[in-house]
């Protein structure tokens, strides 16, 4: 059983189509990242599967019950730390811990959940004196009081220091190593492939890209090229006396050539050196998923639609 299953889920506000047909699956033990900009549905999504909003249509499984129609049982064996995570002013984590346990009626093991955080040295500091990524923390802490099964992790390093970042992150592959599930928002897209097995990217509503990071980078990247830095005529020699494709940047006084073969790269500098024109710095370069996200999103709905439609035939051809 896959801890969680989206089929052809759908979400409106009058017009506005929020989320507008996505599926994916979730497996066991996986970090699962969701990506996108601001209004992409990301956060819709999160409510639909926390049981927190009822979806307009499509079938929404959370560790095998519907999240809307068991809600409570739902709630039972998953954790939440929500966006721009507070607490009580005046409480301790230690305190938090506990008075969550009351609250979902189980027995914790306060010390193990602070030393897991990271925030044992913390435990008896009240919560408005905490800094940014200890607070975050605490939020971490009150999501494991119940030892859940599926973690719904929603921006936790917004707005935090390097520092901070990184403790969150260390906490998070804590939590991974012992086979925990979890969905991860982020608006950091170094944190979703420094974390993330997976990740779906979205926007207006729509899945765009999901896979690992090199899947995504493999498919809809352009490819490994190589840089040169020189000046128009050079370009044009290149061109001129190969069959590569070449490009060239006045601004950046750039040269770049798509290298789709190995051996393309030896082609294009011994014809460099062959022109005895001036060529200066060279360097490959890939996309990265920082390129591949702004290229996806910024592209016009229906082309993004085509192109995962295209991708998902290839798949289905071999």
């Amino acid at each position: 059983m896959f801890p969680i299953e989206v089929k052809n889920l759908k979400k409106s506000y009058g017009s506005l189509k929020a989320v507008d047909g996505i599926s994916f699956t979730i497996k066991p033990g996986e970090v699962f990242g969701l990506l996108g900009p601001n209004g992409a549905g990301k956060t819709t999504t999160i409510e639909i599967m926390e049981g927190l909003r009822e979806r307009d249509s499509g079938e929404v499984k959370i560790l095998g019950l519907d999240p809307w129609k068991n809600g409570y049982e739902v709630h039972k064996k998953i954790g939440v730390i929500p966006q721009d995570f507070t607490f009580f002013e005046k409480t301790t984590p230690k305190e938090a811990i506990k008075y969550y346990a009351k609250l979902f009626n189980v027995k914790a093991d306060v010390d193990t959940i602070l030393k897991e955080v990271l925030l044992d040295e913390m435990e008896n500091h009240v919560f408005e004196s905490l800094s940014g990524g200890q607070k975050q923390k605490t939020g971490l802490a009150l999501s494991l009081v119940n030892s859940p099964e599926l973690l719904f992790l929603d921006e936790p390093t917004t707005g935090l220091d390097p520092n901070a970042r990184r403790a969150i992150w260390e906490v998070i592959r804590k939590l991974k190593a012992k086979r925990k599930t979890i969905v991860l928002t982020t608006h950091y897209l170094d944190e979703a492939q420094q974390l993330s097995d997976r990740v779906a990217i979205m926007d207006h509503g729509r899945i765009v890209a999901i896979g690992t990071t090199e899947e995504i980078i493999q498919q809809h990247g352009s490819g490994e090229r190589l840089e040169i830095q020189g000046e128009q005529p050079l370009a044009d020699y290149i061109r001129a006396n190969t069959e590569l494709q070449v490009e060239y940047s006045k601004t950046k006084e750039k040269i770049t050539i798509p290298l789709k073969k190995k051996i393309d790269m030896l082609t294009a500098l011994t014809t460099a050196e062959q022109s005895g024109m001036h060529w200066g710095e060279i360097q490959t370069r890939q996309d990265s998923l920082d390129d591949v996200f702004i290229s996806l999103i910024n592209k016009p709905l229906g082309e993004q639609g085509k192109e995962v439609k295209q991708k998902s035939n290839k798949k289905e051809l071999h």
